[in-house]
């Protein structure tokens, strides 16, 4: 536990002594606060409108605000997750501290374990500004809570499913231009496996829809939390973690050690 936080440690202060970090946090919280003013815009035109014209409104914040503004954050994390995990293993790797790493008594398991704890820090310390919203739109127009939550602990999920698989990604290579494009290429292959269901039968599509990270995260934004899809998340995180480890064990096939 105590070498998991040394690497953690190490690798928060390379996050935060870098300019890189606080420009990821200022997009992340711009491009936020614009979603998060152009639905409450949108939600306020429609009930205005609605009212001049004598029409009853379902004012349904979490259909109108919260729901299309956490989907968009899901499509935020996946830009911007893969330039978090992009330099975990693939900077040492080019470096060489990689090796230097390893002649320190720090297991393999402890290695991956602080690095993935560090970018989930790092993701945090961007999300949890945007809490921030939905308290002073609750303050003015008070709405349940009980889907917003769900909401956000299933961006949790899916972005510590994209750290997962981005921290894998590095691990196989040292180019970190070439681990962002492939962890890309990976998160846009499960995001979206299930959107052209018409190419597809109705078996296949059921077997998609069990791989698909959009169709378990929607459930999240329709303020469901369903034990299956928290399931699937902890199986895809499980899964590349266990990736991870196997890829820096592969050094002693090698001759490193």
């Amino acid at each position: 536990m105590r070498n998991t936080w040394i690497v953690c440690s190490k690798e928060l202060r390379s996050y935060f002594v870098s300019p890189i970090a606080y420009l990821l946090l200022a997009m992340f919280a711009i491009v936020f606060g614009f979603f998060f003013w152009n639905a409450v815009g949108y939600f306020a035109n429609a009930g205005i409108e609605a009212m001049r014209r004598g029409a009853m409104f379902p004012l349904n914040v979490n259909e109108q605000v919260v729901r299309p503004l956490v989907l968009n954050v899901g499509v935020i994390g996946l830009f911007l997750i893969p330039l978090i995990t992009m330099r975990l293993f693939a900077e040492e790797k080019k470096l060489g501290t990689m090796e230097l790493m390893w002649t320190y008594p720090v297991r393999d398991g402890e290695i991956v374990a602080g690095k993935f704890l560090a970018a989930w820090v790092c993701f945090m310390v961007m999300l949890l500004p945007t809490v921030i919203n939905p308290v002073l739109f609750y303050y003015f127009h008070p709405f349940d809570i009980g889907p917003l939550v769900a909401a956000y602990l299933g961006l949790i999920l899916l972005a510590t499913a994209f750290i997962a698989c981005g921290m894998f990604v590095s691990s196989l290579t040292e180019n970190q231009v070439v681990s962002a494009m492939v962890t890309y290429g990976i998160l846009v292959f499960f995001w979206f496996l299930t959107w052209n269901e018409e190419a597809t039968n109705e078996y296949l599509l059921q077997v998609l829809l069990g791989l698909s990270l959009f169709d378990h995260f929607y459930n999240f934004t329709r303020g469901v939390i369903d034990t299956r899809d928290i399931v699937f998340f902890a199986m895809f995180i499980s899964l590349f973690l266990f990736f991870t480890l196997r890829s820096l064990s592969a050094r002693q096939w090698r001759g490193v050690r």
